[in-house]
């Protein structure tokens, strides 16, 4: 149901319910929550997640069960995803519906393939998505934007997802793999106070200034200015 492939200090979740155009499930929900959790106490420096075949996720099941424990996992999950101290990059590589662009949006950065398409149709379901997601989506896109996929059930294409800010940039699995791979490279503390302070809603001012002050006082400051003295790139340990 997930792949789990690590491709050195980057490790790659792939959806596999292709019958089911990736649609998340309880399980599938729970097993991504997990796999991020490992991923990162194994100490990798970022993560990819995408689907397996021509979608990238189609949503929440529609044969599942909707309750209070598939909920629970869903939203779990996806919080957990803006919390972790390590960037995701999701690599969209189809059709991302429903709790599809809520995946995406809970990954830091989206590189979107030509056939990439966000919607969250809920109007046409009857159901409705948390706070955040909705905010997230006006931040991300803009408020035209949301507002024309929340209250009129349209989609954004790949191009309009470039335009207005919901894709970072344009490209396919092995193009978010290979700037993935680029952002690993990058000081682990620095990465995590950044992204500490985008998804802020969740951080108090005490936890902001404490990860500010480990930054500052880190090893890897000085290894950066050790690497400017003697012409090289810095190699960050993340302490």
């Amino acid at each position: 149901m997930l792949d789990v492939k690590v491709d050195g200090p980057v490790t790659v979740l792939e959806l596999q319910r292709e019958d089911r155009r990736n649609a998340l499930n309880l399980e599938l929900c729970q097993e991504i929550h997990h796999a991020v959790d490992a991923a990162v106490e194994s100490g990798t420096r970022a993560i990819v997640v995408t689907g397996r075949g021509t979608a990238f996720c189609s949503g929440a099941d529609l044969g599942g069960v909707y309750g209070p424990d598939f909920l629970q996992a869903l939203y779990g999950m996806l919080h957990r995803l803006t919390k972790v101290p390590v960037p995701l990059v999701a690599a969209v590589n189809g059709p991302a519906i429903g709790a599809g662009t809520q995946l995406a949006m809970a990954c830091d950065l989206r590189v979107a393939d030509s056939t990439a398409k966000f919607a969250v149709p809920t109007a046409k379901n009857g159901m409705a998505v948390d706070a955040w997601t909705i905010r997230t989506l006006a931040a991300l896109a803009g408020t035209g934007p949301a507002r024309r996929l929340m209250l009129a059930a349209e989609s954004l294409d790949r191009d309009a997802a470039l335009h207005h800010g919901l894709a970072d940039r344009a490209g396919t699995v092995e193009d978010a793999l290979a700037w993935a791979h680029e952002i690993a490279a990058l000081a682990p503390l620095t990465l995590a106070h950044n992204k500490l302070v985008l998804n802020g809603t969740h951080a108090d001012d005490a936890a902001i200034e404490a990860s500010f002050t480990a930054v500052w006082e880190s090893d890897d400051v000085r290894e950066a200015a050790a690497a400017r003295s003697e012409k090289r790139a810095p190699i960050f340990r993340g302490a």
